[in-house]
């Protein structure tokens, strides 16, 4: 993973309903979201702060299973 923009809460969760997360339970501030195909994350709710980089790392590699790269491309197409 090269140089990356910061990354707000709030652009994670959009990103994670564009890859077919729904919101499956809340509690506090830690979201809960679940795939059709079984993969899970929870993240906290911290709005329009920036995820820190380990913790955003941790979610898309390890909870998604996906590349950061591949994750970042994701868009509103």
């Amino acid at each position: 993973m090269g140089p990356r923009s910061s990354l707000s809460f709030t652009e994670l969760k959009k990103r994670l309903r564009m890859l077919g997360f729904e919101l499956r339970r809340q509690k506090g501030s830690h979201i809960r979201y679940v795939h059709s195909d079984g993969r899970k994350t929870t993240l906290p709710d911290h709005g329009s702060k920036d995820v820190p980089k380990g913790l955003f790392t941790k979610i898309v590699r390890h909870d998604l299973g996906m590349d950061v790269d591949e994750f970042l491309e994701v868009t509103d197409e």
